[in-house]
């Protein structure tokens, strides 16, 4: 008997980030692991592709042009039916911010710079492992 398999769908990332330098590294990185990943240099941009491909996890940075990460946040949270996972980096050093992110139900909250194995890790831990 002949069985065929259909092959697992790749787990999508969106990243939301205006500094190209460490959204090329770790899309590079995601990809490395199997991961379909999409990006979007403003918030504004991200909402609206979160909307068109419905990603997994989306990688958000706090500050950016447009429309903060919190905004998009608030917004994320206030319009899916099904929460998105969320994983917000910043270069930010206050505890305020990463307290009013886990208010938002932010699922993990990483300070840049960042080794991409911390970053691995979280994604691996909220997607499952790939």
């Amino acid at each position: 008997m002949n069985v065929e398999t259909t092959p697992t769908p790749k787990k999508s990332i969106l990243i939301i980030d205006d500094d190209q330098e460490i959204t090329e590294s770790m899309r590079l990185t995601l990809e490395s692991k199997g991961y379909a990943v999409y990006n979007a240099a403003d918030g504004n941009e991200g909402l609206a592709l979160t909307e068109q491909i419905s990603p997994d996890l989306v990688i958000l940075d706090m500050m950016m042009p447009k429309r903060s990460g919190f905004l998009v946040l608030e917004k994320l949270r206030r319009t899916l039916p099904i929460p998105i996972r969320v994983i917000m980096i910043t270069a930010n050093e206050g505890n305020r911010h990463k307290t009013y992110a886990e208010t938002l139900g932010v699922d993990d909250y990483i300070r840049k710079p960042f080794p991409m194995d911390r970053l691995l890790e979280s994604v691996e831990r909220l997607l499952g492992a790939s």
